[in-house]
């Protein structure tokens, strides 16, 4: 077993990576949302309570899981299955932050940003969480409490739940399925062994799986022109949306006609890219 700095264990607890995707769409759901100047001390308080909300749901999903970690191969080394850490040092961590990130988000931002984030945690650790060994649905409903984070930081700069804040929620929604899809597809193997219910564990030929991840792109395609009709975004997002949705969808296209390695991996890639590449058409073109 390699070594591991203590910073390097931690940032494997609260998953790290997911976490940055969290704090950015977040960020750039505050962004949307302000109107007028920033107030950047409200942004700074959303993004610390997002934070530790995050990062605790992590830490205690993996307390939940942490049995079925052990069995797949990308996950044994994480600090419960690898034995960097222990059970309850985890599950006291994990309780403490994401009960620290709501408070944050209740006392220093607006009540309706720490209702999302509340609703974000629940969702993720009692729905999503035990949904994976009962039914492949799990995947659209896990796609739920991934969507929230740009929903929170449009609330938690408007004070409150718009329509055009939803508009945010659908692209994070939508984006979620193909590319969860191609990462299932390259692992399926290793969730089967742990008993989850993906879709690519069950379709033993992947033609399901195809289909699915590009009628979620089309969606994707279709959801990512709502923050235009809402009028968030100017012409120029409008433009860069559709070019964008467009190669997306021929990505899945690829995908779901040849359910290659070389294939998936270029459709996780290719969500990767896409994301951060819409999420600044946001910033550049948002309507003051």
């Amino acid at each position: 077993m390699a070594a591991k700095s203590r910073l390097a264990v931690l940032g494997d607890l609260v998953k790290l990576r997911l976490t940055s995707l969290v704090l950015l769409t977040t960020a750039i759901g505050f962004y949307a949302g302000a109107l007028g100047p920033l107030d950047s001390a409200r942004l700074w308080a959303t993004l610390l309570g997002t934070a530790l909300l995050a990062g605790g749901a992590a830490a205690l999903n993996q307390y939940l899981e942490r049995d079925l970690d052990a069995l797949m191969e990308r996950t044994q080394d994480r600090p419960l299955p690898s034995g960097r850490m222990r059970p309850a040092a985890v599950l006291l961590f994990g309780g403490i932050c994401a009960l620290a990130g709501l408070l944050v988000l209740v006392w220093r931002v607006n009540l309706p940003a720490g209702l999302l984030g509340a609703l974000t945690l629940g969702l993720y650790l009692f729905v999503y969480t035990p949904l994976k060994r009962l039914t492949t649905l799990n995947t659209v409903i896990g796609a739920i409490p991934g969507a929230l984070p740009p929903l929170l930081g449009w609330t938690a700069a408007r004070g409150e739940i718009t329509l055009a804040g939803w508009s945010l929620f659908l692209v994070q929604f939508f984006w979620q399925l193909p590319h969860f899809m191609a990462i299932a597809w390259l692992y399926r193997e290793d969730y089967g062994r742990a008993g989850f219910r993906m879709l690519p564990v069950v379709d033993a030929t992947g033609e399901r799986t195809g289909h699915y991840a590009a009628s979620h792109a089309l969606g994707l395609l279709m959801a990512s022109l709502s923050p235009f009709g809402f009028r968030v975004v100017g012409p120029a997002y409008l433009v860069g949306a559709l070019a964008l949705g467009t190669a997306f969808c021929w990505l899945t296209v690829r995908f779901a006609r040849a359910r290659t390695p070389a294939r998936a991996r270029a459709l996780f890639l290719g969500s990767i890219v896409y994301l951060p590449l819409l999420l600044g058409l946001i910033v550049v073109d948002k309507l003051r």
